[in-house]
């Protein structure tokens, strides 16, 4: 019996923003299905408009797969991972060590193809982390527009890192597609 996939259906039960008051909870199943959706779109982006040559679908493979370590771990808000070096590095440990114990739960064979999806670090996982921002910055945008004061300043800081990454694919993104994320439903369908 292989644990694998029992474990990753595991991530509905894993909300995100827990020091956060949340008008709708997000778990990390949902937020990556975001973050790998919204990386395919970047590449996509970048294949079409800036002369990139990426693989959209294994960006987008790979954000499906960037929160695994968090069935074991949990999810550690920012505030506390990044606190200061030694905990970012100390929690870096740990996801390594979390993934590395979630792959013992498939066939070996398995195990190697799935090792380098989950423990991505290349050029393509750039973008997942882009889109990890962003879908982070959009959680804000519905937390605000549904009056909670709390995302507040979190929407404003991601802004900014958002920004700071300075990439076309990104702004090109921000620019033409967020702005829709704050329509309602009617006014989506008009």
């Amino acid at each position: 019996m292989y644990k694998f996939f029992a474990y990753l259906n595991r991530m509905k039960y894993i909300n995100r923003w827990s020091l956060m008051r949340s008008t709708v909870t997000e778990n990390i199943m949902e937020h990556s299905q975001q973050v790998a959706v919204i990386a395919h779109a970047l590449a996509m982006i970048s294949n079409t408009y800036f002369g990139g040559n990426l693989d959209a679908n294994s960006i987008a493979v790979k954000a499906i797969f960037h929160e695994t370590s968090e069935v074991i771990t949990g999810d550690l808000p920012t505030p506390i991972k990044y606190f200061n070096e030694e905990i970012r590095n100390s929690y870096k440990s740990l996801e390594r060590y979390s993934n590395e114990r979630l792959l013992t739960y498939l066939p070996s064979e398995l195990s190697e193809k799935y090792a380098t999806i989950i423990n991505a670090d290349d050029e393509e996982y750039k973008y997942v982390k882009y889109a990890d921002k962003i879908s982070a910055y959009l959680k804000c945008v519905d937390e605000v527009n549904m009056g909670n004061s709390d995302f507040t300043s979190a929407k404003k800081t991601l802004r900014k890192e958002i920004t700071a990454f300075k990439s076309k694919e990104v702004d090109y993104f921000m620019a033409h597609f967020v702005e829709a994320f704050s329509l309602t439903l009617d006014d989506l369908q008009s």
